[in-house]
């Protein structure tokens, strides 16, 4: 068994009081595909979501990423309203380096703003420092996005830097990624100064 299977078999499941992680499977199109419509979800991001053909594509892309041992991809359950709400990743994975990346996330508008992203980012937090004893967990975002950024720092996040011209986007724009980390060292204080709920 790889290090990367023993770590993300099938049956992994991640669990917060409020939401589930399991691995997104090609199956959940139908329940993914309504919650992409609001053209304001795709602003920030390097896809179109909205459109069925692109979705397709993204959620393959995951896939096989998966069976390369790169990403792990997961739907979002929001418990409360008993629904797949979106999707995120651990990509970027260096066993070697004991580094992770948390990305390729998204919610549906409505789910925008509840707790749920929150809840979900302590759950993969939590499994990559507690379970897997990585060293750094990074997430990067675009530099324009102030909502995302905004919600990176309530998370105890700390701001790195930025990488200019990083990343083509949908638009044909250049982005400039700005990118967050947490250290080994300082999660034991992110999780009681911010996720002291969860604990």
């Amino acid at each position: 068994m790889t290090e990367y299977y023993k770590y993300f078999p099938d049956s992994l499941i991640l669990e917060t009081p409020r939401v589930m992680l399991r691995l997104m499977q090609m199956e959940d199109f139908d329940d993914l595909q309504p919650l992409t419509q609001s053209s304001v979800l795709w602003k920030y991001f390097t896809k179109d979501l909205s459109l069925s053909a692109e979705l397709k594509h993204w959620m393959e892309e995951g896939m096989q990423e998966r069976r390369q041992g790169k990403r792990m991809p997961f739907v979002v359950f929001d418990k409360d309203e008993q629904k797949i709400c979106g999707c995120t990743s651990f990509g970027n994975i260096s066993f070697f380096d004991k580094r992770i990346e948390i990305g390729w996330t998204w919610l549906g508008e409505r789910f925008l703003g509840t707790g749920v992203n929150r809840q979900a980012k302590f759950a993969l937090l939590s499994f990559a420092f507690d379970v897997m004893k990585m060293e750094r967990v990074e997430i990067k975002t675009d530099n324009l996005n102030e909502r995302a950024k905004t919600a990176l720092r309530k998370i105890g996040a700390k701001e790195e830097g930025i990488l200019r011209s990083h990343m083509l986007m949908q638009d044909e724009r250049r982005r400039d990624s700005i990118y967050f980390s947490i250290l080994k060292d300082e999660w034991d204080k992110v999780k009681r100064s911010y996720f002291v709920d969860l604990i």
